[in-house]
C-alpha cells in the first residue's frame, strides 16, 4: 500500500499523458526563467505561463507583429493572384468594325 501512495505522488507532478502539447507551469515562456510554485504566474493566451508581467507583455507584442505580418504576406498573395488570373466571365474588350451603308 505504501507502493501506491509514492506513485500517486510521482503521477499528479508529471505532465499528463493526454496534453502533451501543454506547457508545463515550472518556467517562463518567454525567458524560460524558473517558476516558484509560491510565486505569481502571469497567463496569456489560457496556458502560457509568464513570470512577470512585462515577460506577459513582450510576448503578446511579438505576437501582435506576427499577426500583423501575416495580414501583410496574406494581402500580397491575395494581390498576386488577383493580377495572374483573369477574372471569371470577363471578357477583353475587342475592336469591332462597323458597316454602314
Amino acid at each position: 500500500m505504501a507502493a501506491s501512495v509514492a506513485c500517486a505522488g510521482f503521477f499528479f507532478d508529471a505532465e499528463p499523458v493526454r496534453y502533451p502539447s501543454l506547457p508545463a507551469l515550472d518556467a517562463c515562456a518567454l525567458c524560460t526563467k524558473p517558476l516558484a510554485r509560491d510565486s505569481d504566474i502571469f497567463m496569456y493566451r489560457g496556458d502560457t505561463p509568464f513570470c512577470s508581467e512585462e515577460c506577459r507583455y513582450e510576448q503578446m507584442q511579438l505576437d501582435a507583429i506576427r499577426a500583423r505580418q501575416a495580414a501583410r504576406s496574406a494581402g500580397r498573395r491575395q494581390q498576386y493572384s488577383q493580377r495572374t488570373e483573369a477574372p471569371r466571365g470577363h471578357q477583353e474588350p475587342r475592336k469591332v468594325s462597323v458597316v454602314t451603308s
